[in-house]
């Protein structure tokens, strides 16, 4: 067999480099379709049914007439919405707050000290991940029978303690329970941006470090100045999640709480009132399809949009940084 002036083989025909490629493609195509399809079915499909409903008017379950923007309208202009609405939006903002600082923060921690490899490294890196492998429901179940004011663990320890005078019904203020569900969240997801972070230290390489050391630098500066920069694209990950995260927060204020977001609306989020919203409370059975959908498809641009908006940012500063 020859060769061509550039290399290539002379007496392969274009024929079969192009039943090659059709191949290859070909294969891309049967692998990639099984989650093709079950991407269309059960995220691009109910997308576009939510924003066809949103523009419609309903009676129950049943489709009337187009409606067009009449549902967006009646959610910003008609009482109790805009009040509902707010309320909702500015606990999804507590919880990504609160998420960033107590759950980010202590995981970065975390992983600093896991980083330094101490002993039993290994088996914290397991226990603290332990709660994410964790269903829920189990999660909320349990910690609703925790902080239970009459029989609650958490309660009758502080009293053993002599902290009874702070015992008080956690989930039942409304001025603490969101934070207490919040605090629950980050108890649960701890180990995941722990991991995360660990992995992005791991990956620091041994060479920047020693040289730092060599010259001097402590290990706060060696943390600050390398190990910080060299985190941003772990940063980027974890902030994107927690904000997609905590405006997408339904399952444990649902399972803990009710759909109803007791007490008085205090741990009410945007999931919880779209579901109230589109499919009625348990009371009062009313329902509005029409202006559940629209909180959904608002839902979705928030998200969409800060996400992209917030990734492009985050990665221009991973550059910079870099």
């Amino acid at each position: 067999m020859t060769l061509s002036a550039d290399g290539s083989r002379a007496g392969r025909s274009p024929r079969r480099g192009l039943s090659m490629r059709a191949g290859r493609r070909l294969w891309l195509a049967i692998f990639l379709a099984p989650a093709v399809v079950l991407f269309a079915a059960f995220v691009t499909y109910p997308i576009l049914s939510a924003l066809a409903y949103s523009l419609y008017s309903w009676e129950g379950i049943g489709r009337r007439g187009f409606a067009g923007l009449g549902n967006f309208i009646r959610l910003f202009t008609t009482f109790p919405y805009p009040r509902l609405l707010a309320n909702a939006f500015g606990n999804n903002v507590i919880v990504f707050i609160l998420t960033m600082l107590v759950q980010n923060l202590t995981g970065l921690g975390l992983a600093l000290i896991l980083a330094r490899n101490p002993w039993g490294a290994r088996a914290y890196r397991a226990i603290f991940f332990l709660p994410v492998t964790l269903s829920l429901v189990i999660v909320g179940f349990l910690w609703a029978l925790f902080l239970n004011p009459v029989f609650g663990v958490v309660n009758k320890t502080m009293g053993i303690m002599g902290l009874g005078a702070l015992a008080r019904p956690w989930l039942g203020e409304p001025g603490i329970a969101l934070i207490t569900l919040t605090l629950i969240n980050a108890w649960r997801w701890l180990g995941f941006p722990t991991i995360v972070f660990l992995a992005g230290i791991n990956a620091v390489p041994e060479d920047y470090l020693e040289a730092a050391r060599l010259d001097g630098a402590s290990e706060w500066d060696v943390t600050r100045r390398i190990i910080f920069p060299l985190l941003a694209p772990a940063v980027t990950i974890i902030v994107i999640l927690t904000f997609i995260g905590s405006f997408n927060w339904f399952e444990l204020p649902y399972v803990v709480q009710g759909v109803s977001g007791a007490p008085n609306r205090a741990t009410d989020v945007l999931g919880l009132l779209f579901y109230r919203t589109a499919f009625g409370e348990v009371d009062t059975g009313l329902q509005d399809i029409g202006v559940g959908s629209a909180i959904a498809v608002l839902m979705f641009i928030m998200l969409v949009t800060v996400s992209t908006v917030g990734a492009v940012f985050l990665r221009r500063r991973e550059v910079e940084m870099g």
